[in-house]
């Protein structure tokens, strides 16, 4: 890292064979920058070319590729969408060749946290009851049953629960009673119902969807007891009658969920998603980078962290299967990834639609860049297993699952597939919270950490400034454990949280 004065900026080259470098700060014309002298204006997290780069030749950052030179591009020029665009290129997966012993500790040298034990086994962090909805259609009517709780002093009296929540969206008509789009709804709803951040359940439906509540009962071997109740609109007698009803249950689950308290386990029952949303050119410096070592450090306790957003590991995925346990799970991720190339060209799409607006601004040129930064959230253990979106992750150590890129509805199926933790890197500043798991913020630089200080757990910029990675991962570790014990994210003193259960909407709308 060279030395800060007007004329000589602070950049990185993050890798020896990178012919761009990243600008820390601002990059004026004129500033000497590796030797080079710089002929434009470089923003801050956006890239200066270092040596001649020939049209058609590839741009280099992390070693790796990250778009092609739309024309020649001269030392000393910005590296953006107007010089750098995407290119298909070869990837050598080399499955499995990568995988390696992620030196569990010993029993006695693993982490606890105070969680809470459910009947069924698993652990949650937080206490909350929860009223699902089948249709669109009683999304008004479970919105009512939850304020009845939330806006009043009910609750008081039960200090152990922390909420009723409502997950309403706007699916479960409309749709096919078969395919991928109703088994993706229909995971969803059952990784809901039975997730262990959830004390109780009431599943509210209208009563004619295609979306059946008594299908799903039998498809995953429901029954209903004392904390999961069901019930519709029309058969109830209408809405107020609905209403009524709906509140006389959760009345009756409150005291059994209130009687569940915190109890000392071992970090293993910690299973994080990994996430980032409005990423910058500093997100593969800083956050991400520092998370992966967070789930390094998780994994070695026994824990488990999921990977998501499949068009945003485009491009980076070889370097997941070359860490994969074998060759079946490595190929099972490269088959995600053909499946979403012909997901994009039936929609007439591209992959590279993703970064956004806000990426671009940030530093980010295509999507193969941004893929190689968010793909450091993964760390460096063995990928253990990939799949489906809302599949149950019956696995610890890191593994993947699918998503889309777009980040509450990548969020909602990591936690109907089993996440009780959530750790978010942002370098535009996301602003969101996912009930009933709870969600720690990074930041990805210091001006988006003092800008936004009441939603930001984290600053991840003094990274650029000298503290290690493995030090900052330590500090996100120790934050995880913190808040899965009972701390308050940012995003919960904030209240956020119910309005992002986005389950992803594949198919046609009929």
């Amino acid at each position: 890292m060279s030395v800060t004065t007007a004329a000589n900026p602070r950049t990185l080259r993050l890798n020896a064979t990178d012919n761009v470098r990243v600008a820390i700060d601002t990059i004026l014309p004129g500033s000497i920058v590796e030797g080079v002298t710089a002929s434009q204006r470089v923003p801050k997290g956006h890239k200066i070319a270092v040596t001649g780069i020939a049209e058609g030749s590839p741009v280099l950052k992390f070693g790796q590729i990250i778009g092609f030179a739309k024309t020649a591009i001269a030392p000393g020029e910005w590296v953006h969408e107007h010089n750098c665009g995407m290119s298909e290129f070869d990837r050598d997966y080399q499955f499995a060749e990568g995988a390696h012993d992620d030196g569990l500790l010993p029993l006695a040298e693993r982490r606890h946290f105070d969680g809470y034990h459910r009947p069924n086994g698993k652990v949650g962090t937080r206490n909350y009851i929860g009223i699902l909805t089948s249709v669109n259609c009683s999304a008004t009517v479970a919105r009512y049953i939850a304020d009845a709780f939330n806006r009043s002093d009910i609750l008081k009296d039960y200090p152990n629960v922390d909420g009723v929540v409502a997950f309403v969206h706007g699916q479960g008509c409309g749709m096919g009673g078969s395919g991928e789009g109703y088994e993706t709804l229909e995971r969803t709803q059952w990784g809901y119902a039975a997730h262990p951040n959830l004390a109780g359940v009431l599943v509210v439906g209208l009563g004619c969807e295609v979306f059946q509540i008594p299908r799903l009962m039998k498809q995953y071997n429901l029954v209903e007891h004392d904390g999961f109740r069901t019930m519709t609109i029309q058969e109830t007698g209408g809405t107020r009658k609905t209403i009524e009803a709906g509140i006389a249950v959760i009345k009756d689950m409150l005291p059994a969920a209130n009687a569940y308290k915190r109890q000392a386990t071992p970090v293993s029952e910690i299973m994080v998603g990994l996430q980032c949303g409005g990423s910058d050119g500093y997100s593969g410096i800083t956050a991400n980078p520092a998370l992966g070592y967070a789930s390094d450090i998780l994994v070695r306790h026994g824990g488990t962290t999921i990977l998501s957003e499949t068009p945003e590991i485009y491009g980076a995925e070889h370097l997941l299967t070359r860490r994969a346990a074998n060759r079946e799970v490595g190929e099972k991720l490269v088959g995600l990834i053909k499946w979403w190339e012909d997901y994009t060209e039936r929609n007439q799409g591209e992959m590279n639609n993703n970064p956004s607006p806000g990426n671009k601004l940030g530093g980010l040129t295509t999507i193969l860049e941004k893929s190689l930064g968010a793909a450091a959230k993964g760390g460096t253990s063995t990928l253990r297993g990939v799949y489906k979106y809302a599949e149950p992750v019956d696995t610890h150590g890191f593994v993947y699952m699918d998503s889309p890129g777009y980040d509450p509805a990548a969020v909602t199926g990591q936690i109907a597939s089993g996440a009780n933790m959530i750790v978010f890197t942002t370098g535009r500043g996301s602003a969101a919270g996912y009930k009933p798991t709870p969600s720690i913020k990074l930041a990805t630089n210091s001006d988006v950490y003092t800008r936004m200080i009441d939603d930001m757990d984290i600053n991840c910029g003094d990274v650029l400034d000298g503290v290690s990675i493995e030090a900052k991962g330590q500090e996100i570790f120790d934050e995880i454990v913190a808040v899965a014990s009972g701390k308050h994210s940012k995003s919960e003193d904030l209240g956020y949280g119910d309005a992002e259960f986005v389950p992803w909407q594949i198919g046609a709308v009929m």
